[in-house]
């Protein structure tokens, strides 16, 4: 059974940074890219950034720069290292995979930006 726990979200002050990680279990981790998504009240969830099963990376324009996005296929771990966050980074952070053709959901972590 394919299982995504996300960890690692908090408040933080405008300027601050988190590290989210997400460990997966249940299936083959290092052949199937990642995403991290995130959906702020009243908002459709959205991709922020991807990495593919090879370690390429992609980000979505309001987070370049300022997110990365990395894995540990050793640890079956996908981390998003958050810097400059701003108040609008807001969210709850899930990170998603398709594999066999099914899509996969963890069960968010929360990330709120105030000072």
């Amino acid at each position: 059974q394919v299982q995504l726990v996300e960890s690692g979200g908090g408040l933080v002050q405008p300027g601050g940074s988190l590290r989210l990680s997400c460990a997966a279990s249940g299936y083959i981790f290092s052949i199937f890219g990642m995403d991290w998504y995130r959906q702020a009240p009243g908002k459709q969830r959205q991709l922020v950034a991807g990495i593919t099963s090879g370690g390429s990376a992609n980000y979505v324009d309001f987070v370049k720069g300022r997110f990365t996005i990395s894995r540990d296929n050793a640890k079956n771990t996908v981390y998003l290292q958050m810097n400059s966050l701003k108040p609008e980074d807001t969210a709850v952070y899930y990170c998603y995979c398709n594999a066999w053709g099914t899509s996969y959901w963890g069960q968010g972590t929360q990330v709120t930006v105030s000072s």
